[in-house]
Formats: structure tokens, sequence, C-alpha cells
């Protein structure tokens, strides 16, 4: 178990290679439609602009908090915090980077190579983030741990927190500085092309519809990706600091080293089977479902850490299951609501139940966001 963050930090370290070669290999795609490229270069500044801007805001935020825990905690949680913060920013960096830099990619390869290489492209720009968000986050955590000497009989790991609190910091102002705009956006290009100008949603004449596709990559990219990068380091670093505690286990317990280092090595093995998820798309895009191969990549990563989770703790199968379940079943329930599962989707029929009259949205809408919790609500009591 001593040498698990190490490991863990080496496989970070292998996933970001993977992630970097992925951007590659979409910047290959060359886009000779002039319109195209000057649209995806429209978006691609915007995108970065805003987040610049905005990480010029953090950074007095960051400056500001991170002196403060210098006082108030100590030189150790200052200095997670601020990793924690720099770890989040680049995540976020390098998924808008490459999400802005695969959109009219996208449109380049369905005009070249149809379904299949449409799916590819998009895939590996979303993948970037997803490998970017778990490699920053193993990485981080592994290399605090291994500062921290978690593998030591009584560590003191409390310091770590400031490795989540800096993860979460950029998290809420990115995701409710993305959100505010990207809605703004959306609503403000709606307003003056549809209503006032008379031209379709997403002209491109229209500078807002611009304005809304920047807004759609800062906050459902580089917003969420913060998000989702907090969310990953901060359940690591609780379970981590509980299993570190005077009184786990009860007087006499031995074994809390091995509990301290399970939530690293268990994201170890769930990095390592999304990594070999993110390349089972190579032979899945070429099916006849896009939907389903997206699907199927979830399934083989969730299948894998299953197993090497099994393996892994060798002590029965309930722990790591009940987690694989609740999210599969949480994928299926949610793409049940809006995707190709069924001819007639949900999300379909209040559009219809509205023509009537549009107060029928209001009650319609709430109910069908909240169906696909129901099962996972039962699951979890």
């Amino acid at each position: 178990m001593d040498n698990i963050p190490m490991i863990a930090a080496a496989a970070g370290l292998v996933g970001l290679v993977v992630a970097f070669l992925l951007y590659q290999q979409v910047n290959k795609v060359k886009i000779d439609n002039e319109k195209v490229a000057n649209i995806t270069e429209e978006i691609q500044k915007g995108a970065m602009a805003f987040l610049f801007a905005e990480y010029r805001v953090l950074a007095i935020f960051v400056v500001v908090v991170g002196a403060a825990l210098t006082q108030l905690n100590d030189t150790n949680t200052a200095i997670a915090f601020f990793a924690g913060a720099l770890a989040s920013v680049a995540a976020g960096f390098s998924g808008m980077r490459a999400a802005t830099s695969a959109n009219g990619r996208t449109t380049m390869a369905a005009k070249n190579d149809g379904k299949a290489g449409a799916l590819a492209v998009s895939y590996n720009g979303g993948a970037v983030m997803g490998l970017s968000v778990g490699g920053l986050g193993l990485l981080g955590i592994s290399l605090v741990a291994y500062w921290l000497g978690a593998g030591d009989a009584n560590p003191d790991l409390s310091a770590a927190a400031g490795f989540g609190m800096g993860a979460s910091s950029i998290a809420l102002f990115a995701r409710v500085g993305g959100g505010i705009y990207t809605k703004a956006a959306d609503v403000g290009a709606d307003l003056v092309g549809k209503v006032e100008a008379g031209i379709p949603e997403d002209d491109p004449r229209n500078p807002g519809v611009i304005a809304d596709n920047v807004g759609d990559n800062v906050g459902d990219v580089a917003g969420m990706g913060a998000d989702i990068f907090e969310s990953f380091v901060g359940s690591i670093i609780a379970a981590m600091i509980i299993a570190s505690s005077d009184n786990f286990g009860g007087e006499g317990f031995t074994g809390a080293s091995n509990y301290i280092m399970m939530p690293i090595m268990l994201g170890l093995i769930g990095y390592v089977a999304s990594i070999v998820g993110v390349f089972s798309m190579f032979v899945l895009k070429n099916g006849k479902d896009a939907a389903a191969a997206l699907r199927n990549t979830t399934f083989i990563a969730a299948l894998l850490f299953w197993a090497g989770g099994y393996l892994s703790i060798q002590q029965g199968l309930i722990d790591v299951e009940m987690g694989v379940m609740h999210s599969v079943v949480l994928v299926v329930l949610l793409e049940s609501q809006s995707a190709s599962l069924q001819s007639t989707t949900p999300v379909s029929n209040p559009s219809l139940e509205s023509q009537p009259r549009p107060s029928l949205t209001l009650v319609k809408c709430p109910r069908l966001d909240q169906q696909p919790m129901l099962l996972p609500d039962f699951q979890l009591e």
C-alpha cells in the first residue's frame, strides 16, 4: 500500500499524456471551409477571453484566501489550497481548449468521414477534458498524500482538505459564472435574433449566437469540469481524512493505513478503467448507433472498475458493486429521458402538450426532471 500514491501519480501523468495525444489527434482534422473556420475561431477566441478574464478575478480571491489560511491554519494547508486551485484551473483550461478546437472539426469530420468520423472527433475532444480532470486530480491528491506521509503509522492529513478547498473555490465561481453567462447569452441571442431581427435560431449572422456558443463552452465545459474535479478530489480526501482519524476502527485497530490508501487505489483503478473505455471508442465508433457507442464506453469502464475494485480490496463485491450499479442505472435513466433508447422520447412530449397553452410546460417539465432521480434515491435508501 505504501507505493500506491506514487503509482497513482504516475498513472495520472500517463493519462495527461494520453489527453494531449487525443488533443493532437483532434487538431489533425483540417478545416477547409472558410465559414466553419471563422466561426470556430470566433467561438474559441471568445471562450478563452472569458476564461482568462474569470481567472484573473479568481487569482485575487485565491491569493487572499491562501494568505488567510496561512494565518488561520498552517502553511501546509495553504500550499495544498494553491495546488488544488491551480489543478482545477489547468483542467478547465485544457478542456476548454480541446472542446473549442473540436467544434468545427467535428463538422468537417462529419462531412468527410461520416458519422463515425464525427463521433470520433467529438468524443476525443470531450475525452481530453475527462482525462485532464481525472489525471490532474489523481496526480495532485497522490502527491499531497505522499507529501503528508499518508503511509505512515499516524499521519496527519488535515492539510489535504486545503487541496479540496482550492478545487471547490474554482468550481464555485467557474460553474456559477459560466452558467450565468451562458443563460444571459442564450436569452439575449434569442431576443435579438428571433424576436427583433426575425432570423432563425443559431444563425451565425447574429453576433449573439457566437456569444451563446461561447457560453455553452464556458458553462458546460470549463464550469462543469471544475465541478467534477472538485467532486472527484473531495470524495477521495474526505474518505482519507476519516480513515486517518483517531477513533477510526475502534480501540486497538491497526489497519487504518490500508483504509487511508484505499480511496487513492480505487481512484487509480477507476482512472485506468476510464482510459480503456476511451480507447474502446476506436472500435465502437463504427457501429450503427452513436448513442449506444457512448453508452457502451461507460459500461466498459464501469465493468473494469467493478472487477478491479473487487480484486484490489478482496473482501466481497458489495462496496464497489453498489456504487457502480447506481452510476450505471442513473446513466440509463437519464438517457431514457432524452436519447435514443426509445423511438419517442419523453422530452418530445411537452412540446406537443404545450401547443394548446404554454402553462402546461411548467407542469410537465419539472416532473420529467425528477423521474430519473427516483430509482437512484430508492437505491441509496
